[in-house]
């Protein structure tokens, strides 16, 4: 299995997919070597167990202690989820004169320093780079099928199942369309068709993506099945343990502040929410391309001090700030799944989520809205937020709908996919 990222390395739903998969796949007895491209730095080595690292392939290998049939190895790169081709060699221009000031010496450029073996400035040359690696390091591993997340690992995905004449399955978490609209990136579109024309089966998170697999990339659908994405359990928290110590109501956007979730949607609603009701507050939690512009837009709107930034939360503040939220707002302009709501609701909050998106195929229970319709977004949540029993019937009904969506069930439907493409090749 090739993704992106998987805890303690998380900045998105993707980790968090990986993780709730693997972790099921684990339960049902699969066993699974999980690639990463990353570099395990020594801040992480209270979270995992590292073991026998491979210098041939700059390849590191660890496993998480509650997973017993899942082994991870790292493979030294600089490939993060979510970058652009700037933002990637920006980081990598960091990074290199960074280490560059500290070891003494002139730089000019971040190209004078780059080593073949250590990785490159260009991302689309990286990702290849960590194809081959993954090729090279897939030789001495014992697998059945080769299963790639996302773009940046479809490379890597075909070059195993090419090596090793094993099945190619490629599993969808969001597309081009989605991060970009109409202005996509044409080389990662090229990228993302190759990965699911070479592929065997196509796994989408939800029917809203398999149509845009089939008809922006020309895939057949025989080929393309849905599984659901599922939620980790959390258990109760008690309040106390919020700090809550007011009597605002708190309206939640928790997500990447980036074009495809929506967050000028999200200020906008808030608006005009505001111009009815005075005792509620906004709070984004979350870090993004736009943070500074819907920043600047919230001052603009004259609700600066209305609307709260928290920057990026993880573990323990995620389930901090569910607790103390009343609504949870998904405005998503193209939402492939989306499991923020089904922790909202896992958290006994009740949702607003648009109807592009993913997770309003598998929710009952929860208010859906077109991302652009801001007045009707405003005027649920002022709904919620005025009459309890609204609020009250959403959480429970919505609470006990997200029971049924387990991980379980999605790597139980993986490995029936697995079964029938090795029947099948």
């Amino acid at each position: 299995m090739l993704g992106w990222e998987f805890p303690p390395f998380i900045s998105g739903g993707l980790g968090t997919a990986c993780y709730g998969l693997t972790r099921a796949m684990d339960q049902l007895g699969m066993e699974v070597t999980f690639v990463l491209p990353k570099m395990v730095e020594q801040t992480y080595a209270t979270h995992v167990k590292l073991l026998s690292p491979d210098s041939r392939t700059s390849a590191a290998s660890f496993k998480i202690d509650d997973l017993k049939n899942v082994k991870f190895c790292t493979i030294g790169s600089a490939l993060q989820p979510y970058s652009t081709p700037e933002t990637y060699h920006q980081r990598i221009e960091g990074t290199l004169r960074q280490k560059h000031l500290i070891g003494g010496g002139n730089v000019r450029s971040a190209s004078q320093l780059m080593d073949s073996k250590d990785y490159s400035t260009d991302m689309y040359a990286e990702v290849h780079r960590y194809a081959a690696m993954a090729a090279e390091l897939a030789q001495d591993r014992q697998f059945e099928v080769v299963h790639a997340h996302d773009w940046m690992t479809y490379p890597a995905g075909i070059a195993v199942a090419a090596m090793s004449g094993r099945p190619l399955i490629v599993h969808v978490h969001s597309t081009e369309f989605d991060r970009s609209g109409e202005h996509v990136n044409q080389m990662i579109y090229d990228i993302e068709r190759e990965g699911m024309e070479r592929a065997d089966k196509v796994i989408t998170v939800s029917h809203f993506t398999r149509n845009i697999v089939i008809s922006r990339y020309g895939i057949s659908g025989d080929k393309v099945e849905v599984v659901y994405n599922g939620v980790e359990r959390n258990g109760s928290w008690p309040l106390d343990e919020t700090g809550i110590t007011t009597d605002e109501k708190i309206v939640l956007f928790l997500g990447r502040i980036t074009m495809q979730k929506g967050p000028e949607y999200f200020l906008q609603a808030a608006k005009k929410v505001l111009g009815v009701m005075d005792n509620v507050k906004f709070v984004m939690a979350g870090s993004g391309d736009l943070m500074h512009r819907s920043i600047e837009m919230a001052a603009e709107l004259g609700i600066g001090h209305k609307v709260l930034f928290t920057g990026f939360l993880r573990g323990e503040d995620v389930r901090k700030i569910y607790r103390m939220a009343d609504l949870y707002v998904m405005p998503s302009v193209s939402e492939p799944f989306g499991i923020a709501p089904l922790e909202a609701l896992d958290n006994d909050v009740p949702v607003i989520i648009s109807k592009q998106s993913g997770v309003a195929e598998v929710l009952t229970h929860a208010l859906k809205v077109d991302f652009w319709d801001v007045n009707e977004i405003a005027n649920k949540i002022i709904a919620v937020l005025k009459f309890p029993p609204l609020q009250m019937t959403l959480r429970s009904h919505g609470n006990f709908e997200v029971r049924r969506l387990r991980w379980k069930d999605a790597a139980a439907k993986c490995a029936k996919i697995y079964g029938e493409t090795l029947v099948s090749v």
